[in-house]
C-alpha cells in the first residue's frame, strides 16, 4: 500500500505541471475565449530561457540569429526564474495583440485552430534555435528525500505542489474577490455589457495573457529539473492540461488545479502498475489516464444538443459542390499518370508520397470540412492501420488486396469509437479527444516494443495481385512503376468517392449538421448517425492511405512517421490548403512533408528544418485572412465552362403557382397537444398548454415577447425537455428525439433562421426534400415562393427577407403534415409579408396545416383560422380572429397589464 502512496506523491511533480498549464488554459479562455494550445510551447520557452540563463545566456528565439548571447555570467535562481516568468509574459501579451485579438469576434473552435498554429510555430523556432543543445538544469528547491514504507521519495515534488497550489489559490482570489477579477468575470459574461459598465474587454483580455502566459512560465521552469527539456515534450503537455480544464469547464480554478494533480498523480502509478503487473500493457498506460478522463467526463456533461441561442459557428469556409467528377478524374489521373512514367527516383517518391498524403488529407475534408467535426488524430488513425497491415499480411497471410482493406476497416472502427463522444458533444471538446487518442495510440500502439516488432520493426509482406508485383522495390529501381500506379488508382477512387460524397444526401446531411445541429436534427436528419458515418467514411479512407504509408515503409521501424505532433502539421497543411474542397486536400498532398513541394524547398532552398515553422505561420494567417484556404482562391480563378463547379443542385422547371382561392376546407384534428409544460429549474415557461391543429388549418400563436412561445414550439418539436403529451396523426411524438419528430411529419423553421451558410439555397432545400423526387420537389417549393432565381446562390449572400423565404421552403419541400413556422415575416417589409401571406395560403389551400408564431398582427390576423394567445407561460385566449381583436384579456396582455388584473380589481 505504502508504494503506491510513494508513486501518488511521486506523480505529483508531472501533476503540478498540468495543474498550472490547465490554470492558463482557464485564464485565457475566461478573457478572451481562446483555447490556447500553444500553452505547453510557452512553458517550453520559459523552461529554455531559464535554463540558459543559469549558463549566463539568453535565448534568442529569432531563426537566422545566434541562438544565445552572452549576459556576463551566470544567473542566480531568482533573477532567471524573474525573467524567465516576465517573458513569457511578454510572449503572451504579444501574441494576443498580433493574433487573437483580431480574432475576438471569431469562434471559439476558429480561435482554436490558430492557437495550433501558433503551437507550431514556437515548437518549431525553439527547435530550430536549440536543437539537441538543450542545457541541464540544476536543482531549484531544497534538495532532499523522506521515506514512505519502504519507498524513498524526493521532496522536490512537495515543493512543486505547494507553489503551484499556492499559484492557484492566489489566482483564484484575485479572480472572485479583486476588481481586475470581478470585470475579468463580466467581459467573460458580455463583452457588450462589460463595455458599456465601462471596461476594456481588450485591456482586461491582454493582461490575462500576460498573466497566464507567466503562469505556464512558473510550470515550466519548476519543472525543468526534472523533466529533462524536450521541445516535442513539454509541448504535448497540453493534452492532460486540457483534460484539466475541461473537467474544470474551462472555468472553475480550483476544480482545473485539483484535476492538474490528480491527472499527474494517476499517470504515475499507472506507469507503476505497467511495470509491475504482467498483464498490465507494456506503454501507453499513463497516456491513457487523460483520454479516458476527457471521454468519460464529455460523455457525462455533454449535450445531444445544443441548446437555444447556442449558435454554434465553424466558419471553416464554404464546401463548394463538384458538378464535374469524370472528366476532371480522367484528365487529372493522366497527367499524374504521365508525370510517373516521365520521372524516376527522389521526384517519383516524392509524387507518390503526394498520393498517399493526398489520401489522408481527403479523410480530413470529410470529418472536418463536410462534417465539421475537427480531429487531430488522423495521421495517428493511418498509423492503426498500418500496423494492423503488418498483423493481417505477416501473421495471418491475409493477401493483398484484402489485407489493407481489413486494416482501413481497424482504422474506421476506432474512428468510430472515437467519435462516439460526437454524440453528445461538439467543436473544441471533441478535438481535445482526438488529440488525447492521437497521444495515446503512439504512446500504446506505435512505441510499444511488444507492438510493434521491437528493433526488428514491422515488416509488411510485397503486394501482389494476379502475378504482378505491386511493391515499392528498393534501391535504384524504387518506387517501381506497379506501385506509382497502385497508389495513383487508390486516390482516383478516393477522390470520386470524396466528390460523390458532397454530392449526396449524406454530404448535404453532413454540411446540414455542421452548419447548424438544430435545425439539421428539425428536417428528419439523425445527428448522432451522420456524425458516427463521417467518422467511419473518412476513418476508412485515412486506414488506406496508413496501408500504403505502410506499403512504402516496407518495415514499420519508425513510429515518428504517424505521432500526435506530426498530425498536428499535417492538419495545418490541409487546412492552409483547404480543408473544405476536394481540391483543398489533393493540394495538402503535394504540400505535406514528404510531398512534392516539400522534395522542391528541401532540395533547392534547403528549407525542411523551417518547413513545420512555415506552415504554422500560414495556418494562422489561413484562420485569419482566408478559411476557404488556397483552394478558395483557386476556385474563384475562372476555368473553362466543361471544369466548372457549381453550388447547387440542379433542379427541373416548375409551372407557376396558381393564386390560392379564399376557400378552403379544415378537416379532422393532425397535431395534439395536450398539458404541456416547460420548466427551467423553478422557472415554469409553459404551463399546462393545450390545443390542436386541424387539417387545412393555419393556427396563430401570439403573445408578449417572454410568453413562452419559442419555448412552446421547442417542446413540441423535441427541443425541449417537457411535460404532457404531443400527438400527430394519431402517433405519439412524446418521448421521440428531434429528428423522429421531423420525419414523422413534424416541420419548423427557427426564430434565429437556422440555414446552412456553406450551402446554396437549392441544397438548403434538397437536404429537407423526400428522397424520392427531390429535385422535383425543391424546384415545385422554389417556385411556390417564388425564389427560383436564388437556387443557386450561397445562403450567406442572402438578404434577411430572403433567407426568412429559404427557411419556410426548407420547411415545405418536405410537404410536413404540420409545419411549426416561428416567426416567417420577421424581416419583411409589409409588402413582403403580405406576399408571404399568400404563399402561405396557397400551402393551406393545398391541405397543408401550420401552427404561425409572429408579430405580424396583420399577417395572423388575416392569414390564421384560429388564434392562441399566451400570457406567461398559460393560454388566456383562444378564438377566431374576430374574437381575438375584442378580448380584453388579449389586450391586456399586449399592454403589459397581467392577465386576470382586471378580475381582481374587481
Amino acid at each position: 500500500m505504502t508504494s503506491h502512496l510513494a508513486n501518488f506523491v511521486l506523480g505529483l511533480g508531472n501533476g503540478a505541471v498540468y495543474a498550472a498549464l490547465g490554470l492558463a488554459l482557464v485564464m485565457t479562455f475566461k478573457s478572451s475565449g481562446v483555447v490556447n494550445f500553444a500553452t505547453g510551447a510557452v512553458a517550453l520557452y520559459a523552461a529554455y530561457t531559464y535554463a540558459f540563463l543559469r549558463k549566463g545566456e539568453l535565448l534568442v528565439p529569432i531563426p537566422g540569429l545566434e541562438p544565445t548571447v552572452d549576459v556576463g555570467g551566470k544567473w542566480g535562481v531568482v533573477p532567471a526564474f524573474i525573467v524567465a516568468v516576465l517573458l513569457a509574459g511578454l510572449l503572451g501579451v504579444l501574441l494576443y495583440v498580433a493574433v487573437f485579438r483580431p480574432m475576438r469576434n471569431a469562434p471559439v473552435l476558429a480561435k482554436a485552430v490558430a492557437a495550433i498554429g501558433i503551437m507550431l510555430v514556437l515548437q518549431s523556432l525553439l527547435n530550430i534555435q536549440v536543437g539537441e543543445n538543450a542545457p541541464s538544469v540544476k536543482p531549484i528547491f531544497p534538495e532532499g528525500t523522506f521515506s514512505i514504507g519502504d519507498a524513498v521519495v524526493p521532496t522536490d515534488r512537495m515543493w512543486l505542489t505547494a507553489v503551484i497550489v499556492g499559484l492557484g489559490v492566489v489566482s483564484g482570489l484575485v479572480l472572485k474577490y479583486t476588481r481586475f477579477g470581478i470585470a475579468t468575470e463580466a467581459a467573460a459574461e458580455s463583452e457588450k455589457g462589460a463595455l458599456v459598465t465601462g471596461l476594456s474587454p481588450d485591456r482586461i483580455a491582454v493582461t490575462n495573457w500576460g498573466l497566464s502566459s507567466m503562469t505556464a512560465a512558473v510550470g515550466g521552469v519548476v519543472i525543468s529539473p526534472i523533466v529533462p527539456l524536450s521541445p516535442i515534450a513539454y509541448t504535448m503537455f497540453i493534452v492532460p492540461a486540457l483534460a484539466a480544464a475541461l473537467v474544470g469547464n474551462f472555468t472553475s480554478v480550483a476544480v482545473t488545479v485539483g484535476a492538474g494533480l490528480a491527472i499527474g498523480m494517476l499517470s504515475s502509478e499507472a506507469t507503476y502498475l505497467q511495470v509491475t503487473i504482467d498483464a498490465m500493457p507494456d506503454a501507453g498506460v499513463a497516456e491513457a489516464v487523460p483520454l479516458l478522463l476527457i471521454v468519460v467526463f464529455l460523455l457525462v456533461r455533454g449535450e445531444p444538443m445544443p441548446g437555444r441561442g447556442a449558435v454554434i459557428r465553424s466558419d471553416l469556409g464554404r464546401a463548394p459542390r463538384p458538378d464535374r467528377i469524370v472528366v476532371p478524374a480522367v484528365v487529372g489521373g493522366a497527367i499524374m499518370l504521365v508525370a510517373l512514367l516521365l520521372t524516376e527516383g527522389s521526384v517519383r517518391l516524392a509524387l507518390v508520397m503526394s498520393m498517399i498524403l493526398a489520401v489522408v488529407a481527403l479523410s480530413q475534408v470529410v470529418i472536418t470540412g463536410y462534417a465539421g467535426q475537427v480531429s487531430l488524430a488522423q495521421l495517428t488513425l493511418a498509423g492503426a492501420s498500418a500496423f494492423a497491415l503488418n498483423r493481417f499480411s505477416e501473421d495471418l497471410g491475409v493477401p493483398f488486396p484484402i489485407a489493407p482493406i481489413l486494416s482501413a476497416l481497424v482504422a474506421a472502427a476506432i474512428g468510430v469509437i472515437v467519435g462516439l463522444p460526437a454524440l453528445r458533444v461538439r467543436g473544441l471538446p471533441l478535438m481535445v479527444a482526438t488529440l488525447a487518442l492521437a497521444v495515446f495510440l503512439e504512446a500504446f500502439w506505435f512505441r510499444n516494443p511488444s507492438l510493434n516488432g521491437g528493433m526488428a520493426g514491422a515488416p509488411v509482406r510485397t503486394p501482389t495481385l494476379f502475378g504482378m508485383d505491386l511493391g515499392i522495390g528498393v534501391g535504384e529501381g524504387a518506387p517501381k512503376t506497379g506501385f506509382s500506379v497502385l497508389c495513383l488508382i487508390v486516390l482516383v477512387g478516393v477522390a470520386v468517392g470524396v466528390a460523390l460524397l458532397r454530392r449526396s444526401r449524406l454530404g448535404a446531411a453532413m454540411l446540414a449538421v455542421r452548419a447548424n445541429e438544430r435545425s439539421a436534427a428539425a428536417i428528419g436528419i439523425n445527428v448522432g448517425a451522420t456524425k458516427l458515418a463521417a467518422f467511419g467514411i473518412s476513418s476508412f479512407i485515412v486506414g488506406l492511405g496508413g496501408a500504403l504509408i505502410a506499403y512504402q515503409q516496407n518495415n514499420l521501424a519508425n513510429p515518428a512517421s504517424f505521432s500526435a505532433l506530426g498530425g498536428i502539421g499535417l492538419f495545418a497543411v490541409v487546412y492552409i490548403a483547404g480543408v473544405t474542397s476536394l481540391t483543398g486536400g489533393l493540394l495538402a498532398g503535394f504540400l505535406g512533408t514528404g510531398g512534392l513541394v516539400f522534395y522542391l524547398v528541401d532540395r533547392y532552398l534547403s528549407l525542411d528544418d523551417w518547413y513545420m515553422l512555415i506552415s504554422g505561420v500560414l495556418l494562422v494567417v489561413t484562420v485569419i485572412v482566408n478559411p476557404d484556404g488556397i483552394a478558395g482562391a483557386l476556385g474563384r480563378i475562372r476555368l473553362p465552362g466543361w471544369l466548372t463547379k457549381s453550388t447547387g443542385v440542379p433542379i427541373p422547371a416548375a409551372a407557376p403557382t396558381p393564386r390560392p382561392s379564399g376557400d378552403h376546407t379544415i378537416g379532422e384534428p393532425l397535431l395534439t397537444v395536450t398539458d404541456v409544460g416547460v420548466s427551467y429549474g423553478s422557472v415554469q415557461a409553459v404551463d399546462g398548454v393545450t390545443f390542436e391543429v386541424r387539417e387545412g388549418e393555419i393556427v396563430g400563436l401570439i403573445g408578449p415577447n417572454g410568453a413562452g412561445k419559442t419555448t412552446l414550439v421547442d417542446a413540441i418539436s423535441g427541443f425541449a425537455p417537457s411535460s404532457g403529451h404531443v400527438e400527430l396523426g394519431g402517433v405519439r411524438l412524446t418521448g421521440l428525439v428531434p429528428h423522429r419528430r421531423g420525419r414523422a411529419g413534424l416541420g419548423r423553421t427557427f426564430q434565429d433562421i437556422e440555414l446552412y451558410d456553406e450551402l446554396s439555397v437549392s441544397e438548403n432545400v434538397y437536404v429537407a426534400a423526400p428522397r424520392a423526387g427531390a429535385a422535383d420537389a425543391v424546384a415545385r417549393t422554389l417556385a411556390l415562393l417564388e425564389i427560383t432565381e436564388l437556387a443557386d446562390r450561397p445562403a450567406a449572400d442572402l438578404s434577411q427577407g430572403q433567407r426568412q423565404l429559404v427557411s419556410v421552403a426548407r420547411v415545405l419541400v418536405a410537404s410536413p403534415r404540420v409545419a411549426l413556422l416561428d416567426e416567417p415575416a420577421a424581416g419583411l417589409d409589409s409588402t413582403e409579408s403580405r406576399w408571404l401571406g399568400e404563399r402561405l395560403s396557397a400551402v393551406r389551400a393545398d391541405g397543408g396545416s401550420m401552427l404561425l408564431i409572429d408579430h405580424d398582427m396583420d399577417l395572423v390576423l388575416s392569414l390564421c383560422d384560429r388564434i392562441i394567445v399566451l400570457d406567461l407561460g398559460r393560454v388566456i385566449a383562444s378564438g377566431t380572429p374576430d374574437e381575438i381583436r375584442t378580448d380584453e384579456r388579449v389586450v391586456q396582455a399586449y399592454l403589459g397589464a397581467p392577465a386576470g388584473a382586471d378580475q381582481e380589481a374587481r
